[in-house]
């Protein structure tokens, strides 16, 4: 497909979307993590009473006798004991959410986020359900990708006389695979359960594979394919990278600046995508735009925020929902431009002999 004639007009719009997306997550940063339920003097005086008393109402808890599982991650229990119990604290608060949303309900109120969150119901010990199984859905999917990805490389194209492929970015993409399967295993985990180690694993698996995933875009729209280029290209971002790591686990998390990161790394990287979309004449470059132009718009679900449909399916479950689809269109791509590379590769080494 010819979209070198795309007009300025155009090209400026695509790169306007993007940036209008970060100006609007960024005015919203203050209200991201805002919470007026645990604010509530009722709930917080039912949590009060829970702690001291260990129970809610008729339903006591006998957790609330032992002692309490607070401060940092690495004096906590270790994680698979804190599985097999929510603790005092939690089901306190959990019970005391569930009765307090019962009677706002009644009173004809609309539900309140509680320390971050929405009113989730829980199902089977899982926090929030439907998060847990489409990170599952995400990370299966990811694996069918890449190993699909493996098998249209090693089985499916020509290979060179020492058996290695002709696609140059194979390395990159194989270690894009595993970045992603895990950070989507870490986001399964920490929706199942909310606890400091848990989240803390999310959020840098997840800033590592975004931060590498730029790195691949930087390196494959510009065609870096020189390995010195390469090297100098990737040592700053894996150097920013691995600094915000550091600091969100061992001096602050801080969730405003985390999602700074976060979107500024995901719009470059759609912007970079956009415009070798628009320059190449790759044939797949319609699921390209595609995955581009829904990621932008899935995006969304993360700023018009809204409570959990029947207490499972809130906006955050649903853009986890939004890119199961997108993942399976992203290695389609990413199978197709291999060979599309190959080929073209094999047609030159044919000419120049």
């Amino acid at each position: 497909m010819d979209t070198v004639g795309f007009s300025s007009h155009k090209m400026a719009l695509c790169y306007w979307k993007p940036l209008s997306l970060l100006l609007l997550l960024q005015c919203l940063l203050s209200v991201s993590y805002a919470s007026l339920g645990d604010a509530d003097p009722n709930y917080r005086a039912c949590v009060g009473e829970c702690e001291i008393s260990g129970c809610v109402g008729q339903l006591c808890f006998p957790q609330c006798n032992s002692s309490s599982n607070t401060g940092p991650w690495y004096t906590q229990e270790p994680l698979y004991l804190q599985w097999q119990k929510w603790g005092c604290q939690g089901d306190c608060r959990y019970h005391c959410m569930v009765n307090r949303e019962k009677e706002r309900e009644t009173l004809g109120e609309s539900p309140l986020k509680y320390h971050g969150k929405w009113p989730f119901k829980r199902l089977l010990r899982i926090q929030e359900p439907a998060s847990v199984a489409f990170s599952v859905l995400n990370l299966a999917m990811h694996f069918h990708g890449w190993i699909s990805f493996f098998i249209t490389l090693y089985y499916k194209l020509p290979l060179r006389e020492d058996k290695t492929a002709y696609y140059e970015y194979v390395g990159l993409w194989h270690i894009y695979g595993f970045l992603s399967m895990n950070s989507w295993f870490w986001s399964a985990v920490f929706h199942t359960r909310d606890v400091d180690i848990t989240e803390r694993l999310d959020y840098s698996s997840a800033i590592a594979v975004i931060g590498f995933s730029l790195i691949v875009s930087i390196l494959r729209t510009f065609d870096v394919r020189v390995e010195a280029a390469r090297v100098m290209v990737s040592a700053p971002v894996l150097a920013f990278v691995t600094t915000h790591i550091l600091y969100i686990n061992f001096y602050k998390l801080d969730y405003g600046w985390n999602m700074i990161v976060c979107v500024a790394m995901g719009v470059a990287q759609l912007l970079l995508w956009a415009r070798w979309a628009v320059v190449s004449r790759h044939p797949s470059n319609w699921k390209l735009w595609v995955v581009v132009i829904a990621s932008g718009l899935a995006m969304l679900l993360e700023i018009y925020d809204f409570p959990p449909y029947e207490g499972y399916f809130d906006a955050h479950s649903i853009w986890h929902a939004a890119t199961i689809p997108l993942t399976v269109l992203w290695w389609s791509f990413i199978r197709d431009d291999a060979e599309f590379r190959t080929s073209s590769l094999l047609k030159k080494s044919k000419t120049k002999t």
